[in-house]
């Protein structure tokens, strides 16, 4: 066999375009999935109010239950159905990121666990509020607990956002795809594409690590 990289050569410039709008949609996605997730791990600490907490737990029980392909098809295709219409990018963005929501959520929820409940204790003895607590002395110290499982996190949203390509989003998967319709060279576009992919991850991987050494040292300086 043959191989033949002309193809990918020539559609080059397309594939760094859709790597970028990969990098873009990721990004976004992780944004929203993190505010999304703090706001429903904290939800869940809750007990107490059990409406809330209700609603947390069936949220992050129906999206780490379900197909991450079958939310954003209920996405784009379910919701013209109610006359909402979104474009293909903001519904990968909203897709990825209330899917990405559940599984921080559960990272934010280990990591405050982590806390010894005694700071808590302390700093609620000294007058502060449960909300001035979180914000001031414990979510600090889970935040440095969540890098390595957020970095996770992000990269298995790199990975899982070759689905968006599905709604016609130029990601780097839609790209690829359009170079092996007119080349019919499948296996050299799909080699170079997870190449790309690996070199995304391995990237975010290695910040990530710079993130976390810095953090840590920052606060045993402290």
């Amino acid at each position: 066999m043959n191989f033949d990289f002309m193809p990918v050569v020539a559609g080059w410039d397309d594939l760094l375009r859709g790597a970028l709008v990969t990098i873009e949609i990721t990004s976004t996605s992780l944004l929203l999935g993190c505010a999304l997730g703090l706001l429903v791990g904290i939800g869940r600490l809750d007990r107490s109010r059990r409406l809330r907490y209700g609603i947390c737990s069936t949220y992050v029980t129906f999206i780490r239950g379900t197909p991450l392909i079958v939310q954003l098809f209920i996405l784009f295709f379910g919701l013209p159905e109610f006359n909402i219409l979104l474009p293909a990018f903001v519904c990968g963005i909203l897709g990825l990121g209330i899917y990405s929501g559940a599984y921080v959520s559960e990272i934010v929820r280990g990591a405050i666990q982590s806390i010894e409940r005694g700071q808590m204790e302390a700093a609620r003895s000294l007058g502060m509020s449960a909300g001035t607590a979180m914000r001031t002395i414990i979510l600090p110290q889970a935040i440095v607990r969540m890098i390595p499982p957020l970095g996770n996190e992000f990269i298995a949203l790199i990975k899982n956002s070759a689905l968006v390509s599905l709604l016609t989003i130029a990601d780097l998967m839609h790209e690829g795809q359009k170079i092996i319709s007119v080349s019919y060279r499948s296996l050299e576009v799909y080699l170079v594409i997870a190449l790309m992919y690996l070199v995304l991850t391995s990237a975010t991987s290695m910040i990530l690590q710079k993130i976390e050494k810095h953090l840590r040292a920052g606060g045993a300086m402290q």
